[in-house]
């Protein structure tokens, strides 16, 4: 089975795709575009978040700044770029001061903590639902961009952090199973919650996937999706071993508990960690380079020779079917 691209896929591909002409903007097939500079190659990104699709009207403002930016700069971490500055569109209801100075003291805490500034943007107003656009730019050596393409049969199949945090904390702010099963466990609740509300961009990775990744993306829509969109860029396919998947103890109690399906939790989306393929001769050096770094990695599968869609397999090694692969908008 070959895979289908998403809606959102579809639309660009059809009414956008045509329009990207220049050669940094290969095609629309990345997550990011390159403007040559002088020294280094500028890689420029842009995300909007908007207010009951990415995030719940009732979530703290400053919380809601750090998802903005951080999304855009966990796109730059998987193309080994370094956070430079952005740009803000911010589209408001009203002007109401006490949420505008929380999400202004979150914004400028993580622009200072990532080394990325604001340098401008624009304010409007609309009737609703507020949205917050980011555009984000970095610099990585020249021609040394990782792209979503470029994975061969034979590398390894990485994944840093863990998986399915953020679906599960989503969950759990709706009032869902998972909500009920961790009543007893406040500090598990308040981590998957976190993992929704403020993603953590592994920007101190971006060094290794430069050196040792010969293709990389964020988790941003669900791992089944998003691997299966580096697949069909790199016109190959992929063995996961659905086991090897890391996953947080809260998601393994929930798991345990059957309160949460590892379907959803690799579909579901939000956990903006990095997917990368290391050729298998250099995933011993990519992971001491991660260590170095703080941020685990884990192997998870295989690339292999197809345009199928990468199979997830079981304990057993028997392949599972997935009703969902990820999010999409359309």
């Amino acid at each position: 089975m070959t895979p289908n691209p998403s809606g959102e896929d579809s639309l660009i591909a059809r009414y956008f795709k045509p329009l990207a002409t220049d050669p940094g903007a290969f095609g629309l097939v990345d997550d990011a575009a390159i403007i040559p500079a002088d020294g280094d190659d500028i890689v420029v990104k842009t995300d909007a978040i908007v207010e009951g699709v990415h995030y719940l009207p009732d979530d703290p403002p400053d919380t809601i700044a750090r998802k903005a930016l951080r999304v855009n700069l966990s796109d730059l971490a998987a193309k080994g770029a370094v956070p430079a500055g952005f740009v803000l569109t911010l589209a408001l209801r009203q002007a109401d001061d006490a949420w505008l100075s929380a999400f202004a003291r979150g914004l400028g805490e993580d622009a200072a903590a990532f080394g990325c500034p604001l340098l401008g943007g624009d304010t409007v107003s609309t009737p609703g639902p507020v949205m917050v656009s980011i555009t984000a730019w970095g610099r990585v050596p020249r021609g040394r961009m990782v792209h979503r393409f470029g994975a061969h049969p034979g590398d390894r199949v990485m994944v840093s952090g863990t998986i399915g945090d953020a679906a599960l904390g989503l969950g759990v702010l709706a009032g869902r199973a998972e909500a009920a099963a961790l009543a007893d466990d406040p500090a598990a609740r308040d981590m998957l919650i976190g993992r929704y509300r403020v993603p953590q961009p592994r920007n101190a990775l971006a060094a290794a996937v430069r050196d040792f990744a010969t293709a990389s993306m964020d988790v941003s829509d669900g791992l089944a999706g998003d691997l299966s969109k580096l697949c069909v860029a790199s016109g190959v396919s992929a063995d996961i071993a659905l086991p090897h998947i890391p996953r947080s103890p809260a998601a393994a109690k929930l798991l345990a508990l059957g309160a949460a399906q590892l379907e959803s939790m690799i579909s579901g989306g939000d956990d903006y960690e990095i997917l990368c393929t290391v050729p298998a001769a250099q995933c011993a050096a990519f992971r001491a380079a991660a260590e170095r770094a703080g941020v685990a990695v884990t192997d998870i599968g295989a690339i292999v020779e197809g345009a199928d869609v990468p199979r997830f397999l079981d304990g057993q090694g028997r392949p599972i079917t997935l009703t969902r692969m990820s999010f999409s908008h359309f």
